[in-house]
């Protein structure tokens, strides 16, 4: 066989040719390995290779199924987001301090997809402490958009991504609170799938400083991501399913079947405008795409429905959930200063930027009144999805932005078609599925003017999670999928000293 024949494959595809003996999973490996090391250079996505027990496991692989053993990854070749414990492999989700961590036992996750046969390349870069929309720390450097190095590849499974985008592996294992999951798919012309809140136990895919315990983590989530929307299913089924450590020994899971199988019978809402930050118009082209490829098969179309939640107020809530969250896992500064800020707030001052400050102190009688409004909006929503099937929307309102390395991030903007607004506004439309805890897949539609990835996101019911992934394969044969980046356009990625 040529060099890289299997680089963008599937890993539906990998795993069809391994079975029908066209290939071994070491060939597949060594393609993989080779690759990265010739091209991870410029592009700095594979934080903490594992190459020697890769091989390793490859070769176990190929002796199990000739065996006569099947399993629903045997051999295909993924990587992991550094976030994610691998036993005998650092995590430091960035923060210098524990740049000599290593844990002793694999997250749960990692465990499934390699009891699965998966054979894990090594680890994926993340942003400091996964608290950005791109990827870089003092400890690995920066990882670069595989189509445009001057640009980010989005954060926080920002690695994945990139990896994913330049073949080096055909799945990876991402996360996602605040679009971790979808922002990169989007920027870097793959898939992902944010699942129904806590369908997947996270146990293991903690900070550094934190035991790995069987709880759920509020907003956060853990998913697949790949380059074809049919191998999302085949990833998630692996991962899905309750800790056997806790709810496990009680409950199975048993996801039901997507609503329809066919374009023509889908119901489906499209949102192109939020209140609080514009939408470009890349993002805008994407819709069209993804709007006419709908009609093309014949479903029913909306742009307005009096069912939909109050999109201000969801963002509010979203970013107020999630400042409380964050301020939980990691230092927030003085007390006291906080708590000024927050006592010369008006008390009719509704903006985002208020929101994340009353957040960081958000007191648990306050956090249970905001779970309250929270599940008010997730009534709404199954009222709305009782007359659709999904909604899509933009991830985020731009392709790939460029790098903007600011400390202060506070201090940074997202250009929205000239005009500048608060870097983190750009959140509000991955909290739409966020907050009430949806199911949301994000697929490629195609190209910008400038020739940038852009995706969409498929919103569906919770726990409905095979309704929006079905749309999505649907949408995939319709839109074309997963393009390989054409020549990057920019020098080597800058790399942290070791």
């Amino acid at each position: 066989m040529t060099e890289e024949t299997w680089t963008y494959a599937t890993a539906g595809e990998l795993t069809a040719a391994l079975r029908a003996g066209k290939v071994s999973s070491v060939e597949l490996t060594e393609e993989a390995i080779g690759r990265i090391e010739r091209e991870d250079g410029a592009l700095n996505a594979i934080c903490a290779p594992d190459f020697e027990r890769a091989r390793d496991a490859a070769l176990a692989a190929d002796r199990a199924r000739a065996r006569g053993e099947e399993r629903p990854l045997l051999g295909v070749p993924v990587t992991v987001k550094e976030s994610y414990n691998v036993a005998g492999l650092p995590t430091t989700w960035g923060m210098p301090q524990f740049r000599d961590h290593v844990p002793a036992e694999d997250a749960l996750q990692v465990a499934r997809v390699k009891a699965a046969g998966a054979v894990v390349l090594g680890k994926t870069n993340v942003p400091l402490g996964l608290q950005d929309i791109q990827t870089y720390n003092e400890i690995h450097g920066t990882t670069v958009n595989p189509w445009d190095r001057t640009r980010t590849c989005g954060g926080s499974s920002g690695g994945s991504a990139a990896a994913l985008a330049a073949g080096f592996g055909a799945l990876s294992l991402g996360t996602d609170i605040a679009g971790s999951l979808r922002t990169p798919a989007h920027f870097c012309g793959v898939y992902a799938h944010k699942p129904t809140l806590h369908l997947l136990p996270t146990r293991g895919m903690v900070p550094p400083h934190a035991p790995a315990l069987p709880a759920d983590i509020d907003l956060a989530v853990a998913g697949p991501m790949a380059r074809s929307a049919r191998d999302l299913t085949l990833l998630l089924d692996v991962m899905a399913g309750p800790d056997p450590l806790t709810s496990g020994l009680a409950h199975t899971l048993d996801l039901p079947p997507a609503r329809h199988d066919r374009l023509s019978d889908f119901r489906v809402l499209v949102l192109d405008e939020h209140p609080l930050i514009p939408t470009g118009a890349d993002v805008r082209a994407g819709l069209a795409r993804v709007v006419d490829a709908l009609t093309a098969g014949g479903a029913r179309i909306e742009r307005h429905s009096p069912l939909l939640p109050d999109l201000a107020d969801a963002a509010e809530l979203y970013t107020l959930l999630l400042s409380s969250a964050v301020a939980v896992q990691f230092p927030i500064g003085s007390q006291q200063q906080l708590a000024a800020q927050v006592a010369g707030l008006d008390e009719d001052d509704h903006s985002l930027a208020a929101a994340r400050l009353r957040g960081l102190l958000l007191s648990h009688r306050d956090w249970l009144g905001a779970d309250r409004r929270r599940e008010l909006h997730r009534h709404a929503w199954r009222q709305l999805f009782a007359e659709f099937d999904a909604v899509v929307a933009p991830i985020t309102p731009t392709a790939a932005f460029p790098h903007d390395q600011d400390p202060d991030l506070m201090n940074r903007r997202i250009t929205v078609d000239g005009t500048a607004h608060t870097y983190f506004d750009q959140l509000v439309w991955a909290g739409l599925a966020t907050m009430p805890g949806l199911p949301a897949t994000a697929v490629p539609t195609g190209p910008s003017a400038a020739g940038l990835p852009v995706g969409v996101q498929l919103i569906g019911p919770m726990y409905e999670d095979r309704t929006p992934l079905r749309l999505a394969e649907l949408l995939e044969e319709q839109l074309g999928g997963f393009r390989a980046p054409r020549a990057p356009r920019a020098p080597r990625a800058p790399r942290a000293p070791r």
